[in-house]
Formats: C-alpha cells, structure tokens, sequence
C-alpha cells in the first residue's frame, strides 16, 4: 500500500520516509522504535547533580531572555539559551539545526525540558534536550514513548502519526508460525505486536512484542539454514582437490611459522576437499589470528588441481587488501596463478575485462565485494566458495555464490567472536573450526578505560605516539549530531580536536555516508601514513589493516557491545610495535563500568563473548541498542540468546511439510 494513501502524508513527507527505507505503509509499520522513553516528574536541578547519574532527566523552567543563534564553521546552525528552574538555578542549552526555536520559545512562559543534563563544578548544562508544554509533558508521563531513527526532513511526532495512520489501514495476513508453537512458546500475534512494539502501554507488553519480534527474526533466518543444511547434506564431492607441492612450498617459504591452530583448520580443510563430501566449513578465529592466510593456502590447492576459487568479502577496501596482499605474496615467490578483482565501483571497462578472465577460466582466484553473484559474472568451474565476515551477508546471498559453480566447497570465516553454544545453532550447516591461538609476533594490546574527564591525557598519549611515528584511531559512534543523541560524531568531533592537536597533526574523519571513491581515498591515504589520525564510525571494523597504527580510542564506549569493541580494537595491534586501546566511559554507573572492565583486563575475544553473553540483559532495548553479531533488526543474540534456542527448537520441531508450507512466507511481511 502506498504511504500517501493515508491521512497527512503528502508527497515531501513520503519522499522524507524513503529516505528512511520506508517505501509502503507496511515498511512504516516494520520500522521499530530505536529505544523508548519514560517521562517521569520533573526534578529540581540541584537534586539531579546530586543524584550524579547519566540518565534522562525532566526540569520544569523558563528562559528570561530569548535565545540566540551562532553559525559554525561548517554551517551548521546552533541555538544558545538559559533556562531557570523553579529555585532559580540555571541551565544552559544549546539545540543544533532548529531555527525555529528562536521564535517558538517565549521569555516568562513555563516549559518542561528533557534531555541528559551535565555538571561542571555547579554550572548545568544539556545538548538538544527536547522542549514540552506543562500540559502535553503531562500527558506523555508515567508512559512508554517511542523513539525512532531520524534523518533531515522528519521527527520523532511526524513518525508517530504516519504509524498510528498506517497501523488502522493495514490488512494483517496468516501467521507464517505453526499455531503449536505460537501455543508452546507463548508468542503473541503479528496483529498485538505491532500495537504494543510501537504504543506499548507496560513494559511487560513491549517485552512480550519484542519477543515475538526477535523469535520471527531468529526462526526466519535458522529455517533457512535448515533447507540449506537438509539440501546439502552428503553431496557428492565433484572437485577432488589433492594438497600441492606448491602450496605446501609457499608455506615454508612464509616469514613466519603458522600456529598450531592454523595448521589445525588448514589440515581439517585439506581433508574435507578430498574426501567423499562436498565440504561446507566455518573457519571462527579472533581478530589477527590468521584467517585469511589459510583461505589463500585453500584458495591455491583448488587453482593449482585445475579449479576456480572465489572470495567474497563485504566492503570494497577489504577485497582491494586482500587482492593486493595475495599478488604481493605470489609476486615474492614465483606464484603464476592469476588473481582478479572484482567490485560494484570499478569502471565498466575493467569490470568486463574482469568478467572475461573469470568466463573463459583464466582467472585462477577471484577476489571481490557481493558484485561476484551478479547475473553478468559466469564462472568456469567455481570449486571453492569463501565468505569473509559471514554474517555481514545474508543466507541467501552466500547460497547465491555457491549456486555460481556444480556443488562448490564452502568455507565461511568470522572473527566475531561468538559463544560455541550459539555458533553451533547459527551456523547449523557447518562444520566449525576455530583459530584460537594468536600470532608469536603479535604483543598483547594494552587496555585502560577512562571516564570524560581524562581525555585530555588520552589525546597527549596519543600525540605521543604520533611523535613515534605511529598513527592512530578515534572511533565515534554516529555520524552527524543527532537530534535525540548527545553522543560524540565523526564531523564535529573532528573539527574540535584539530584545536587540540599541533598543526601539523593531519587528521581526517571517515564514515559510511561517504561515496565509495572517497572513503577509498582517506583509508589509502591512513594507510600510506599520510594521516596521523583517522576519526571514524563503525565503518573500519572491518576492511582496514594499518599495521602503523598503534592507538586506538573509542568515544562513548558504553553504547557499543563488547564484541564489537573487541572487533574494533583489532585493528589495532597488528604489527610489530607495542599497540594500546583506551575506552571512554561516558556512563559512571556500576553496571558500565563492569562491563567495559571486561575488555581491560581480556583480549581473548571468545571469552569477551561469553561474559557479552552473561552481562548484557534484555533491558537494554529500553535504552540506546548495542550492536549484536549478526544483521538483524532487533533481535540480539547476547542479550536473546534464550529466545535464539527457543527459535532453534521451533525450527527443529518443524515437519518436512510445514517447512515447505511456512518457509515460502515471510514472517512480519504486511500484505
């Protein structure tokens, strides 16, 4: 159904809506909420400086003066102003990018503000807090309000009522869950769900919505493993790959011994691609524990028996690494195979002439980004599958690459670090091996978790190793600021630190808006040594390998989850120079500060894990979402590991007809 169909929705608001993926009025509907907020009483200030707390807090105030508006370098547009509080104790406020405000706030008039108010010795402060009338901030407390990702052009109420408009015009279809295992596991309809994931009135009913979310997520993604495992299981083997001479040539000739661990996996594979059985395989390790190298050795058994291998990997600099690190090697020791690239942004000649060699066979190895399944690319006699970072891919884009060649062998690697219990059921229908050892070379990182009031000695500690020749890392969490969000950002963040670096300090920021071409350019240029220090998103979790950069620090560390710090942290460390990570704790309480203590005291990535597992709860979709392992929507699976099993026992439970029956619908898909 269309969205300008409903009530208020014209075409400027539909155009804003697609630019948040919301195509239809069921996509509205799919759109859950980010976190959701409780509107309590409003405090007084002096009791929440008391109270030193990071939450969300309400003051009841006026402004005696109108506001005020300054523009920035960079043009953004920001409005100063001073509240008082009913003791007379004031509040200063800024908003970015809301104009408006200097005519909608009135001198005298009583307001409710609400956002996360800060102390310095005793001046108060607050960042794009949001702006109530006595009367409507009373009828929001007490309540569960939604909270949405936003992008220009749209907020948080417009978001509200298209959803209210959509949720009374939409036809609910027939469950795509067998009524037994709804009955059995206690799951609410598609129809409550809806209702209560985006106007919940309890917590109680949002938990009991989200679970059924989080279920269908879960149970949609293992019934297609399940097909894939049940079509897959014992295929005959039709490439018959022997270990070769010149493989086993190359790996004498390496600067370094590999690990037991390594010689483990690389013999497990060995053996899998001449036995009887096609082999379909998960190669686990953590960050640096030398994955890629064993995918290389297989990749050359399979070009070297007279068959193609094909690596995919998920950002188009990770599979330009990974092609000049496999030519550099073959160039070092007399390798003739022929390696190809092949990604969605090179020029349309290159990519034919790429095509070419992987059609007519001479392509031997072929590395490149999800522009490997296209339509246009034929394979000669694809015998070996490999995925990179598997779970940035989805089922069925992996299966698509395997149908490219006759029963191809298939190795998934990961260096997420997930707990075996919850690998065995995500990754049902593989084999699994894990690389559980590191390096010889590699130094351990060394860790420290600072709260704000430290980063000073961060940013010398990093001038320092700078002043070594080193490079370093400044992870931020978002992109722009964010009208809801008071959390450090690549842009601004950037502006302010070149104040507080030499000038001759070349800093740089980088994040996945950016066009292809460019973020290619700044992470060369990082690469080279050209930049000192790179401020980014989550964007170079994967994809980048700097072995020069020795510092990393990560910005409001608490709203991560442990695993994917862990990830982040690996891109450090990985040459020989003794490597640091220091993570700002924007957050005091007991219960971050736990959490991030994990990570000062480990680098084990598989023991991360299981405390991830132990120590985040399901409370945490009340406030900001940690990023889980695996690209689902809501669900989880740290802090929904329980629901994760339970999907993995439904989907055992499932007769061969009602897999047939119930996989051909898709769960939560509005008609």
């Amino acid at each position: 159904m269309q969205l300008t169909k409903l009530k208020g929705i014209g075409e400027k608001t539909e155009k804003d809506l697609n630019k948040l993926g919301i195509q239809s009025v069921e996509d509205l509907l799919r759109y859950y909420p980010r976190r959701y907020e409780r509107f309590d009483d409003a405090m007084l200030l002096e009791d929440i400086m008391r109270e030193n707390t990071a939450n969300i807090h309400s003051v009841e105030c006026i402004f005696k003066k109108s506001p005020t508006m300054i523009r920035t370098a960079s043009g953004k547009i920001i409005i100063n102003a001073v509240a008082y509080d009913v003791s007379g104790k004031s509040l200063n406020v800024k908003w970015f990018n809301m104009r408006f405000l200097l005519k909608s706030i009135i001198p005298g008039v009583r307001y409710v503000l609400r956002g996360q108010i800060t102390f310095a010795g005793n001046v108060a402060s607050v960042v794009q807090p949001n702006l109530y009338k006595p009367e409507e901030y009373e009828t929001l407390k007490r309540s569960l309000q939604p909270v949405y990702s936003l992008k220009a052009g749209i907020n948080n109420k417009v978001l509200i009522k298209a959803i209210k408009a959509a949720y009374f015009e939409v036809v609910f279809p027939e469950e795509n869950v067998p009524e037994r295992i709804l009955e059995k596991y206690g799951l609410c309809s598609i129809e409550t769900v809806i209702k209560n994931i985006h106007f919940p009135k309890t917590e109680e009913v949002l938990r009991e919505a989200r679970k059924r979310v989080v279920f269908d997520e879960f149970y949609n993604f293992l019934m297609q493993l399940r097909v894939l495992r049940e079509n897959k299981s014992y295929e005959k083997n039709n490439y018959i790959i022997e270990h070769d001479e010149r493989t086993q040539a190359l790996m004498d000739a390496l600067p370094y011994e590999l690990t037991k661990s390594q010689k483990r996996v690389f013999n497990e594979i060995a053996y899998d691609m001449k036995s009887p059985n096609v082999m379909n395989r998960l190669i686990q390790g953590d960050v640096g524990s030398g994955k890629t190298i064993v995918a290389v050795l297989a990749l050359m058994n399979a070009a070297f028996s007279g068959y193609q291998g094909a690596m995919m990997v998920p950002t188009e600099v990770l599979a330009k690494q990974h092609y000049n690190t496999i030519t550099t090697l073959f160039a070092k020791n007399n390798i003739s195979l022929k390696v190809v690239l092949l990604t969605g942004s090179m020029k349309a000649g290159e990519k034919k002439a790429a095509q070419a060699l992987i059609k007519s066979g001479e392509a031997d190895i072929i590395i490149g980004t999800h522009a490997l399944i296209q339509e246009k690319v034929e394979y000669t006699n694809l015998a070996l599958v490999i995925t990179d970072e598997q779970h940035r891919f989805g089922v069925k884009q992996r299966d698509t690459l395997n149908k490219k060649g006759n029963m191809p062998h298939t190795i998934v690697m990961s260096a997420t670090p997930i707990p075996r219990t919850l690998a065995i059921i995500l990754y049902g229908d593989l084999d699994i091996s894990i690389i559980d050892t590191m390096p010889l070379n590699r130094l351990p990182i060394k860790n420290c978790v600072i709260g704000e009031n430290k980063r000073n000695n961060g940013y010398k500690f990093i001038y320092d190793e700078i002043k070594k020749g080193h490079q370093a890392y400044i992870i931020c969490p978002m992109v722009d600021e964010s009208e809801e969000i008071d959390a450090e950002n690549v842009v601004e963040y950037s502006e302010k630190i070149r104040k507080v670096f030499p000038v001759h300090v070349n800093i740089e920021y980088l994040h996945g808006k950016m066009t292809p071409d460019k973020k290619e350019e700044i992470m060369q240029e990082f690469s080279l040594g050209k930049t000192d220090i790179l401020v980014s998103t989550t964007v170079i979790e994967v994809g980048i390998n700097v072995p020069n950069a020795t510092v990393m620090m990560i910005e409001n560390a608490e709203r991560f989850g442990l695993a994917q710090l862990h990830q982040l942290r690996g891109r450090v460390g990985r040459g020989d120079a003794q490597s640091y990570c220091i993570f700002v704790n924007c957050n005091e309480n007991d219960t971050t500060k736990k959490r991030l203590d994990v990570l000062a005291h480990s680098n084990d990535g598989f023991y991360i894990a299981n405390e991830d597992l132990k120590t985040r709860g399901p409370g945490d979709f009340f406030g900001v979402r940690q990023s889980g392992a695996m690209l689902f929507d809501l669900a989880d699976i740290y802090s929904d590991a329980d629901v994760l099993s339970m999907a993995n026992e439904a989907v055992n439970m499932l007769t061969k007809a009602e897999l047939e029956k119930y996989s051909s619908k898709s769960s939560f898909y509005l008609t």
